[in-house]
């Protein structure tokens, strides 16, 4: 294969050199490059060192054996300084590096899928978090009035998007099957046919200009989503177009300021402030209490991936939901989007509304 006038040697010769060129290629932010640059350059130094590997001899990354994989991510379980989330971080860059290198046809194998199974069964990326029932979640939207703050809640809990994603989504990034007068929403390909969705991008990056905006927060996900909005959540985001401010941004974000900073794309901070209001007043919120306890933007994460999980019992669509799932995965679920996810979704989802 020839990539740019590179050669097959190239990628045979330094496989993640060859790697990192491409992600460049694809436009990948220069900050995730260099995440995934420092988690593959050890791996290969951990390759490399015959005393660290279980073959006790040096070996490469297309060479590297399940076996391999598995002591490396074990020396990473060893190491004070990298948590249970990291670990499963780390083994998921090296999975896609071996799935995209076996999609260009320079690698037979990929030997960390079996790696990354197991760790997907065995960690829990979210740590212990306070337990809110539907009912009290319920009761919690309920005192909510503020058409931006419920719509702000409803999206976290009804999503599980990160908060940097919310403050990304652009007017064009949310299609509905009804008309909103004054409004132009889902101008995107990527929603054609797929009415009622919100669509994650991958892309935006803090510091960087995306759709004519320089962003102030970033987007977790490798893989772009698109994640089904149902009666409620459509319900919530009419009534807060029904009294958003015009937009400052040509980009037309969806959520903007009402007071202070008037019609300007909200922050992850501003985000968060709400959220603490409405949790202090319900009693989950305490300064100085933890993760455990604190109900957060990222909390609605946790609530959504719990209950969905539990109502769907297919992990495979929560996690393509989450953007938590690689390409040789996820693609099961794109590729199905109207038949399976669509459809389970709106069969499960829970009930927010009263």
């Amino acid at each position: 294969m020839s990539t740019g006038g590179r050669s097959e040697d190239s990628a045979q010769d330094d496989p993640i050199g060859y790697f990192l060129e491409d992600m460049n290629l694809q436009g990948k932010s220069e900050r995730t490059r260099e995440e995934y640059r420092r988690v593959l350059r050890r791996f290969e130094s951990f390759l490399h060192d015959p005393g660290r590997g279980p073959s006790g001899k040096v070996t490469g990354p297309s060479e590297a054996s399940e076996r391999d994989s598995m002591a490396f991510i074990s020396e990473l379980r060893q190491s004070a300084d990298i948590a249970d989330s990291t670990m499963a971080t780390y083994a998921a860059y090296l999975h896609r590096f071996y799935a995209y290198m076996n999609e260009i046809g320079t690698f037979e194998a990929n030997p960390m899928a079996f790696v990354t199974e197991e760790l997907d069964e065995r960690i829990d990326t979210d740590p212990i978090r306070r337990e809110i029932s539907i009912s009290r979640m319920r009761e919690f939207v309920a005192e909510i009035t503020h058409p931006l703050d419920r719509a702000l809640v409803v999206t976290l809990a009804k999503t599980g998007i990160r908060v940097g994603e919310l403050c990304n989504l652009d007017l064009r990034d949310l299609k509905l099957s009804c008309t909103v007068p004054g409004f132009n929403l889902g101008d995107r390909s990527q929603l054609d046919g797929r009415p009622d969705s919100l669509y994650i991008s991958s892309e935006p990056t803090a510091g960087e200009c995306y759709n004519g905006e320089k962003r102030t927060a970033s987007n977790g996900r490798e893989r772009a989503t698109v994640i089904p909005v149902d009666q409620e959540l459509g319900k919530a985001l009419i009534t807060w177009l029904a009294i958003r401010p015009d937009a400052v941004s040509p980009a037309d974000p969806l959520f903007v300021g009402t007071g202070s900073g008037w019609g300007e794309r909200l922050t992850p901070e501003q985000v968060g402030r709400i959220v603490r209001e409405h949790a202090e007043r319900a009693g989950w919120y305490e300064p100085g209490a933890g993760m455990a306890e604190n109900v957060t933007p990222h909390y609605f994460r946790h609530f959504f991936t719990t209950h969905l999980r539990d109502q769907i019992g297919d992990r495979g669509i929560v996690k393509h939901l989450r953007g938590d799932v690689a390409d040789d995965i996820i693609d099961t679920y794109t590729h199905n989007w109207g038949d399976n996810v669509r459809e389970t979704y709106e069969r499960h989802i829970y009930s927010l509304f009263e």
